[in-house]
């Protein structure tokens, strides 16, 4: 999120809805709070939003909202769902003629929907060059191991079948992140970058902890992961 908000979408806070901005869709939106944390610091909205996060009656809901949140392009939280609107999303963009790209991110667990597998046999199909998917490739969904649930192996291989290009990178590593998003500006074909994560990094007692994709902190944890992570 910090390279896609930082250096590479081209976007306008001022004009959210400025027709030759890039789209970007968080499929899996149960992240929502980095998405709202990204907008604030880009100047979508006050960074004082981010306080009433959750609350009963305010704008930044669990899951990504997009009414009421300037920056937001679509709510999203059923997982399986944000592919197909990205494409279809791309295919707009294309028909009128517009600049813009569309970044889907997903998760790895959401790509076990059917949902996903159309958007890309259909995306690789009609080569829909401006739409780029990562995948949060951190091996752990809801109920357990990807591997154990539903193994997606052999993964990049599949996306390829699909008439994909694909890179796999380290999802921690700014510079590769960034290197894969200007890489797809060569590709013909929608692109996919496979960014193999760990859930949890830098904090001992969270990482590849499959508690955690449900559990919030104490304070007494909170402060032992700030700590770690020197924050």
């Amino acid at each position: 999120m910090a390279v896609l908000y930082g250096r590479f979408l081209r976007i306008n806070p001022k004009d959210p809805a400025w027709p030759e901005r890039d789209r970007f869709i968080l499929s899996k939106g149960h992240a929502a709070a980095i998405l709202y944390a990204s907008l604030a610091l880009r100047g979508f909205f006050p960074m004082d939003w981010l306080d009433r996060y959750c609350d009963n009656g305010q704008p930044l809901a669990g899951h990504v909202m997009a009414s009421g949140v300037p920056g937001v392009e679509v709510s999203t939280g059923s997982l399986g769902h944000g592919l197909s609107i990205g494409l279809g999303m791309a295919l707009g963009v294309c028909r009128d003629r517009q600049a813009g790209r569309v970044v889907v991110m997903l998760s790895d667990g959401e790509c076990d929907e059917g949902s996903v597998w159309e958007a890309m046999l259909f995306a690789g199909h009609r080569s829909v060059s401006n739409l780029i998917a990562i995948v949060d490739y951190n091996k752990i969904q809801s109920l357990g191991n990807v591997q154990t649930v539903l193994d997606l192996a052999p993964f990049a291989e599949k996306w390829r079948a699909c008439r994909w290009h694909v890179q796999e990178i380290d999802g921690h590593d700014h510079s590769a992140i960034e290197r894969a998003l200007i890489a797809t500006a060569e590709s013909a074909a929608p692109s996919v970058i496979l960014a193999h994560t760990i859930k949890g990094r830098g904090v001992s007692f969270m990482e590849n902890r499959l508690l955690w994709h449900y559990r919030s902190v104490n304070d007494q944890e909170l402060a032992a992961a700030l700590k770690e992570t020197d924050r």
